[in-house]
């Protein structure tokens, strides 16, 4: 297998724009954009020298490669198949070992839920050339009381220890059925202090009923939460958190969520430094970020508010360095640095990189002397360099998509939309590059969640569109997520006919500005917004001449239905309602007012969509003489993270849009 390294020779024109270029053909422009990315998950050694990251192979294979930075020589440390074992990502755990985690969705065996996709993860230790490969969970046994559905999970890379990790551990009782003298007793969760090499632990924190727990990044474990559930295993909503002081083994109470759906509280980082949690809480209806003592008085700090959208994050350049900021999402997204010298830094690599505005810090060396930094924009998918703070420099490491290198992409802007009862949706417009927002052939692309939202920056899909020569709308919705409570509006399922409206009033918007071209709108969307898609063009049969659905909810009542199985049954049936929505806000219940051409697609191991949503919608569209085709990818889950799927994907979309809507 040949993976791509996608290193940067040089910087020299390296934010120059490419020149408009002829259109490219559908095959060309599908495979391009339906390759995924090249990097992701990238981290940096302890030294600052090496970087380790994740790269595709053909279909849904992956590799994790490791990188010297200096001699510029790469090699793989670890591939799989996604058949189904998957890799999450690949960390330096310490300068002759990595952690990976593995992760993948296979079918339940047995009982009313027989194939019911189960995701399922495990973390291994491996030398940086791939040998020696240890599992970091207990050890299982035939006597285990339970499968393993996740085995542990690092909770502090004790950057101050070389080669040890803090993690959370499941701990799985053993039935004495023989009258064995000595067996397992213990069980629920723990965390032990483990040698990534020998695999010797030390006990930090018993095992017991404790959903997670987290740390100050340098060992000590100072959160713990635990996760509300009746007799059955299913899910109530409710999180009790609890704290201790840096002084003290004992637990106190810090608060209660009571419906984890719509979370008051949530905290995001410790830092030693101040001896505070960062946690975001809610102002007014929106995320603000306080600032909370751990030395016993709770004593709490306001550190941001924003009037207009939600605090969202805090920024830490490495896991157990100080929190040097915060984020948030206007028209784009914001970083405010608290921090003096990362102010003036990111200041400085603006000024560098002046076309790549959106600058992230991903990883640091242990010092925090060297710097991992991911570079992009609206029309630029991304670019890693690695920062010398002392010797100033900014070397190029790698680029995050090569097969779009030299070719011209859409921009991005941000519009304001006027809904049909007055109020002012945000979107964003994406227009094929050299072409001006008038009379071109419109794909509005509502997203996914329906708790979430877009932002100014690089989409694939938006992009592959523009290419084609479409302009593309994503509406920001009511019912979208970083605008505070009073627009997410309980959600975009509860209250479908404010988001459906909206979404469709963006297309009449786009229309009467003459963005689009009289007769020459689709609509597209993936999940929810796969739902939105179909039940836009149902409750408004004239507005758009296609429809594509990718992994959508097409019946609130089966969705319901789905989640029986999980221990999240309950909360999924509040988030999505009762009572005339089932009916009222279900597409598949009205596949006859659908008139455009439908394009479903969906992969058979999807968890958070089953696939027979798709095939039912499918089936109900014909029965009512439509026109429909359902492309199925055996295997695949949500995300479709297969590119040749993609890219055949894309060929069909941008066959059903020529058809359709042209150029």
């Amino acid at each position: 297998m040949t993976f791509r390294t996608a290193l940067l020779a040089s910087a020299i024109g390296l934010c120059a724009v490419a020149p408009a270029a002829a259109q490219q053909s559908l095959e060309a422009d599908a495979k391009a954009f339906g390759a995924r990315p090249s990097v992701t998950a990238a981290g940096l050694s302890r030294d600052g020298n090496s970087v380790i990251y994740l790269t595709p192979g053909p279909g849904r294979s992956t590799a994790a490669v490791i990188g010297d930075l200096s001699s510029g020589q790469f090699h793989t440390l670890v591939r799989t198949d996604g058949k189904p074992e998957s890799l999450d990502w690949c960390t330096f755990a310490s300068s002759s070992r990595t952690i990976c985690r593995f992760g993948g969705l296979v079918p339940w065996q047995g009982g009313v839920n027989n194939g019911a996709p189960v995701g399922f993860s495990r973390l291994v230790a491996l030398d940086l050339d791939g040998g020696h490969p240890k599992l970091m969970g207990q050890p299982e046994t035939a006597n285990d009381e339970w499968l393993r559905q996740y085995d542990a999970q690092v909770i502090d890379w004790l950057v101050d220890a070389d080669g040890q990790v803090l993690v959370n551990r499941l701990y799985v009782p053993e039935t004495n059925t023989t009258g064995k003298l000595v067996y397992r007793t213990k069980k629920g969760w723990g965390v032990d202090r483990l040698d990534v090499t020998s695999l010797k632990s030390d006990r930090v924190e018993e095992p017991r009923e404790a959903a997670g727990y987290q740390t100050d990044g340098r060992g000590h474990v100072r959160l713990m939460y635990i996760v509300g559930e009746r007799h059955s295993g299913v899910l109530t909503g409710q999180l009790k958190y609890f704290y201790r002081t840096a002084a003290s083994r004992d637990w106190k109470d810090l608060t209660i969520v009571t419906n984890t759906n719509d979370p008051d509280f949530v905290p995001l980082a410790i830092d030693s430094t101040v001896d505070s949690l960062y946690a975001l809480k809610k102002k007014g209806g929106r995320y603000a970020l306080y600032s909370i003592k751990l030395d016993g008085s709770l004593g709490e700090t306001l550190v941001a508010e924003n009037p207009r959208v939600d605090i969202d994050d805090v920024v830490r350049v490495a896991e157990g360095q100080k929190v040097i900021g915060y984020t948030y999402v206007e028209e784009k997204r914001q970083t405010v640095y608290f921090d003096p010298d990362f102010k003036q830094l990111a200041a400085s690599l603006s000024k560098a990189l002046p076309d790549l505005p959106l600058i992230e810090f991903k990883d640091a060396s242990r010092d925090g002397r060297k710097l991992l930094i991911l570079a992009a924009s609206d029309s630029d998918p991304g670019r890693y360099f690695l920062f010398d703070r002392d010797h100033k420099t900014l070397t190029p490491a790698m680029i995050a998509r090569p097969e779009l290198q030299g070719r011209s992409l859409g921009t991005v802007k941000s519009v304001t939309i006027a809904a049909s009862d007055g109020a002012s949706i945000p979107g964003y417009l994406t227009v094929p590059a050299g072409k001006e927002a008038k009379g071109l052939p419109l794909v509005v692309m509502p997203h996914g969640g329906p708790g979430s939202r877009d932002e100014w920056r690089f989409d694939w899909l938006a992009q592959f569109l523009a290419a084609r020569g479409y302009a593309v709308l994503q509406p920001e919705y009511r019912g979208s997520a970083g605008y505070g409570d009073s627009w997410l509006d309980k959600n975009g399922f509860r209250n479908w006919r404010t988001a459906i409206g909206d979404i469709n009033a963006a297309a009449r918007w786009a229309s009467a500005q003459g963005i689009a071209a009289p007769g020459k709108v689709a609509i597209l969307g993936w999940s929810y917004g796969g739902y939105a898609a179909l039940q836009s063009a149902a409750t408004d049969p004239s507005l758009y001449k296609a429809v594509v659905a990718i992994a959508p909810v097409t019946d609130l009542g089966l969705l319901k239905e789905e989640f029986n199985f999980y221990t999240n049954a309950d909360l999924v049936r509040n988030e999505i309602g009762s009572g005339a929505t089932m009916i009222e806000g279900s597409p598949l219940r009205h596949a006859g007012s659908i008139n455009a051409p439908v394009l479903l697609v969906h992969g058979t191991m999807d968890a958070n969509v089953r696939y027979e949503q798709s095939q039912k919608m499918d089936a109900a569209l014909r029965d009512a003489g439509k026109q429909s085709e359902l492309l199925t990818f055996d295997g695949l889950d949500h995300q479709l993270d297969d590119s040749d799927a993609r890219t055949q994907m894309l060929t069909k979309i941008g066959q059903l849009l020529d058809r359709t809507i042209g150029h």
